[in-house]
């Protein structure tokens, strides 16, 4: 079993700043994530799109703003359990007893989920055969856009990440843009691009257009689009993305007992605890009068809900706030000297 004053779940942002609060206050840490890379959806979902929004960066993408919050974590020893999902949650005697899809068990007095909208998938494609190219020549996001250069894709959808990788493998590669209406749902800026890339050749763009068909036997040949008005074209494809946004799920964080409304937690202000002691949320999933769902607010909530932790993980220690620039203790965890 392991034994940690705080189990954070989620690795996203919000998550690993958390982490960095606990360790600087002096709690030990580890956090699980039922995704197999740390980083959540920065990393999952726009690993190369810019982000405004974090105090004193200018910008920055998803990839680069989870690199520097894992530079800050490493004067601390965090363990990582990645691709598991937390089942089981239970209350024995003052600890938490956390237990993972991969039987890892915890106990703890501080459970903090940090898991964004919690679990989630994409929307995938309604044509069955697709399953058989998933991971290979079919992706609903992009990890690596290296692998499509000089290739053709076929990018599927009308929202922002359609458009923003349409736009960005256009560069590189050949690319199809197909969507089922004629209007697009992404910012106008961004479609006006499209439409100019089209009428340079850059970009293929077919509207009122649906998969109906994915043919290939080892690797991806071609697929059949169809358009509202029947007519079918196929198309030569190495690759197929699909942008048709995720399907949000609470999965076993709704069985805990928790104060959930529409698929958010209620949380206090203060410490930003649940109706469960000990149990905090943080992130894009808790919910409060004036909430809003900025990566700089989540770094704000998980500062005060970590400073609570030290309450239950040292009853018979009192907290005193200590600034980073003239406290000898925080200095010393943080590996430097006074």
């Amino acid at each position: 079993m392991n034994k940690t004053d705080a189990l954070i779940i989620g690795a996203g942002p919000t998550g690993l700043f958390t982490a960095h609060q606990l360790k600087l206050i002096g709690l030990d840490c580890e956090i699980v994530d039922n995704l197999d890379k740390i980083g959540g959806q920065c990393i999952e979902l726009y690993p190369d799109k810019p982000i405004y929004d974090i105090p004193a960066v200018p910008e920055c993408t998803g990839e680069e703003l989870t690199n520097n919050l894992l530079n800050q974590l490493k004067p601390f020893d965090i363990k990582f359990h990645l691709n598991e999902r937390v089942d089981e949650v239970k209350k024995e005697n003052d600890k938490w007893i956390v237990r993972t899809n991969g039987d890892t068990v915890f106990s703890t007095p501080n459970v903090i989920i940090a898991g964004g909208v919690g679990s989630f998938e994409p929307r995938k494609f309604a044509v069955k055969e697709c399953e058989k190219f998933e991971n290979t020549s079919v992706f609903y996001s992009i990890k690596d856009k290296r692998i499509f250069e000089g290739k053709t894709v076929s990018i599927f959808g009308g929202g922002d990440s359609a458009l923003d990788w349409a736009v960005e493998l256009s560069k590189n590669s050949k690319v199809n843009l197909i969507h089922r209406r004629d209007e697009f749902r992404g910012a106008q800026a961004t479609v006006e691009k499209v439409q100019q890339l089209s009428k340079n050749g850059k970009i293929n763009l077919f509207t009122k257009f649906q998969m109906t068909a994915i043919k290939g036997k080892n690797i991806l040949e071609s697929i059949d689009i169809k358009s509202d008005d029947n007519e079918v074209k196929t198309i030569q494809t190495d690759y197929v993305l699909g942008f048709f946004g995720l399907i949000m799920q609470l999965g076993p964080i709704a069985n805990w007992g928790l104060n959930i409304d529409k698929k958010t937690i209620e949380v206090d202000t203060e410490k930003f605890e649940t109706n469960q002691k000990g149990i905090y949320a943080v992130g894009d999933i808790c919910n409060y009068p004036g909430k809003l769902k900025l990566i700089l607010s989540g770094f704000h909530e998980g500062a005060l809900a970590a400073r609570a932790c030290f309450k239950l993980a040292r009853p018979n220690e009192k907290y005193r706030f200590e600034f980073t620039t003239t406290s000898s203790n925080l200095l010393k965890r943080l590996g430097k000297k006074d």
